[in-house]
Formats: C-alpha cells, structure tokens, sequence
C-alpha cells in the first residue's frame, strides 16, 4: 500500500478507457465528464466512422483507434483497461462478451441488451471473467434518487404500493430511434428508467405484466411499424402495481409518484439530467419540496465504476441488475403483441441499491460540439437527457 492510500488520500492510479460507440451519449454525456472523476482516462475509441476517430481522438488526446472489425484486436492490443460500451442496443453482447473473455472491463448502457437470452449469454461469460461488468444506471448514484429509495425504505410514507411514472420526449424522425424497429423503440429506450425505478422503489422483482397498450401517430414522422407510445401496468408482490407511459410523441415530461398508506414521495423531473432533479414529500396534506443540485451523472457512474476496478469491489448495478428488467421489457413487448397479460418467471435479485454508500456528487460539466451525431430530441435545448 503506498502513502496516498496510507493516509486515505486518492491514489494517482487510473482505470483506461475505451469508448465503444461514439454517438451522442458518448459524446455529448460520458466523455466529458471522464477528467472529472480522478480515477479515470480515456485512451482509446471504437468506431465506424473514420471523422469521429481522427477528430475525438485529437480532441481527447486518445491514444489508439479502432473499427468496429478491429475489436478482436482492440481487446489484446493492451492500451484500455476497460470499456465504455454505446453502441445500438442490439449490438451489446457482440463487444460485452469478447471483452470480458479477454478480462477487460465493461461500463455498458442500458439495456444490457435486447432479450433475456442474450442477457444470459453475457451473465455466463461474466461468470468466467476476470473483469468486472456494470451496467449503466447513472441514477444509482444520484442524490435525489438516493435519497427517495433511503426515505421509502424508512417508512416515512407508510406501505408504499403504487407507483406511476411519465416518460416522453419528442424524437426528431431524423434519427435512428425511430426507423430501426421496436429493439430501438420507447420500450427498450426509454423503458429501463420506470421499470428500473419501481424495481428500487418496491424494493422487489415483479411477478407479471398485466396489461400493455401501445399507440401510433402519423404526424410523428417515425416508422408506423412501431408504437411511438406504450403504457404498462406491472404487477409486483403483495398487491403492490406500478403504472407507467414512455413516449417519442410528446413533450418533455418525466415524473414519478410513489404512494403509500401515509404519503406519498415525488420526483419531477426524476430520470433527466442537466438540471435539478426536485423531491416533494407529501404527507397529511403537507408537502415539502427539496431540489437537489444538478450533477454529472456519467462522471458519477464511471467514478464509482473505477474505484470498484481499482480497488476490487463488486459493483451494485452488475449483470444481473441489467437482466431484471430486460426481463420485464420483454414482457412488456410480449403483452403489447398479444394484447394479454404476461406472467414473469421467478426471479430473485440477490444485490440491491445502497442508498448510504452509492451517492456521487460530482458538479455538472459543460456539453461539448459533437461529430458526426446529434441529440435526438426534435427540441434539443428541451429535451430530457436519457
């Protein structure tokens, strides 16, 4: 052990990176808030478009790129540790599972993928691995979301057993989101924030999808093979039900209630970042409101990520964090094409979120130009960051 870590100061250690995907969350999101965490570098980019290579890996100081063709030698050339993995949704396990054979790390966005046998496959060789794999949830490490989970978790609103939740945004018809089919749709875009944030609410794994309906409009200008609007009814244990809409046709709205039999907490905005994420807690027909202070969500992540490498930790929203509610989105998918209920095989989550030692509180950084990708949002000043 060296002095810093003897004194309990930050070792000068850092995790290296590799960015797999260099669209607008990567962009726009991750990759400047990477000198912000101290425990963190990027050293290298994966991508198809030779513009993105040569005028990020400038940019950033990058050492090496690759192609997409090129990973296999990406992941035994030795210049990353780790992978920052944002590629289309359906593309995760084709980068996930070389890298963890090659016992390289991997920070994936949600979801972990676009089917539980796919989630499986990577669960499997993760197992093997001597890498770490997490998943993407940036609001595990969130100050307000925290804070609601520590507060449910208390009893401070009584036996919480509904939960609703509003999620919609205006997708520009320019963008790929809405021409690349329903792996690309709200569902599995915008679906992992309410689903994922019922599961830490109830604290619990749902037990069936009871209802899906799913609407489309013409006038969005997206693809009419998908619904550009789905609401959810899910039904967890102890008749607890959580109800809730994405949409690519709407304005800006993100908001979630959790009600219990003496209160009731709500976040709005709750999933968004860029801007204060406000609590009200109301109770006996009083409410107090808190805003929280606006922070970088994806330094947050990628810190907590890192510490964990570096100082073998296991990392709360693993593989099987990822897997849970893939399980629920392709219920979701499947009531929405029978028009029935779906009754969810059992599963037991055996990690949950820990609202006492998961807070990151990094100040938010500036948004910088892109190459060769946009927002997706019609209204970009407006639209919610996802």
């Amino acid at each position: 052990m060296g002095i810093k870590e003897l004194l309990g100061l930050e070792s000068d250690k850092k995790v290296r990176y590799a960015i797999v995907g260099a669209g607008d969350i990567a962009q726009e999101d991750l990759m400047p808030g990477v000198e912000h965490t101290s425990n963190s570098v990027m050293t290298a980019i994966v991508t198809g478009d030779p513009t993105k290579a040569q005028e990020l890996s400038k940019k950033y100081d990058l050492k090496a790129s690759y192609t997409y063709e090129q990973f296999g030698e990406a992941v035994r050339s030795g210049t990353f540790d780790a992978i920052y993995l944002a590629t289309p949704n359906w593309r995760h396990a084709e980068f996930i599972i070389p890298a963890l054979r090659a016992g390289i790390h991997v920070l994936v966005e949600k979801p972990l993928e676009v089917s539980t046998a796919k989630c499986q496959e990577i669960l499997d060789a993760a197992k093997t691995s001597s890498a770490k794999l997490m998943v993407a949830y940036r609001l595990h490490f969130e100050p307000a979301t925290l804070d609601t989970v520590k507060r449910i978790r208390a009893g401070e609103i009584g036996d919480v057993h509904l939960f609703t939740s509003t999620f919609s945004q205006m997708v520009d018809p320019s963008n790929h989101r809405g021409h690349s089919g329903e792996l690309a749709g709200p569902v599995f875009d915008m679906g992992p924030y309410p689903v994922n944030a019922c599961r830490y609410v109830f604290n619990d794994e749902p037990i069936e999808v009871v209802s899906a309906a799913g609407t489309k409009h013409p006038a969005s200008g997206l693809d009419q093979d998908i619904y550009d609007t789905v609401t959810a009814v899910v039904r967890f244990p102890g008749e607890r039900l959580a109800q809730f809409c994405v949409s690519y046709y709407g304005d800006v709205t993100n908001s979630l209630s959790a009600v219990g039999t003496k209160g009731r907490i709500t976040l709005d905005p709750c999933y968004m970042f860029g801007k204060p994420l406000k609590q009200t807690v109301s109770k006996k027909g009083e409410e107090k409101e808190e805003s929280f202070k606006n922070t970088d969500h994806f330094g947050g992540e990628l810190k907590y990520f890192s510490d964990c490498i570096l100082n073998n930790k296991e990392v709360e929203p693993d593989g099987e964090e990822g897997y849970a509610d893939v399980r629920v989105l392709e219920g979701i998918l499947e009531a929405l094409k029978s028009g029935g209920s779906v009754k969810l095989q059992p599963f037991t989550r055996r990690k949950r979120i820990d609202p006492e030692t998961q807070v990151v509180k990094l100040g938010a950084v500036a948004t910088p130009d892109l190459v060769h990708t946009e927002n997706p949002g019609k209204d970009v000043d407006k639209q919610p960051k996802n």
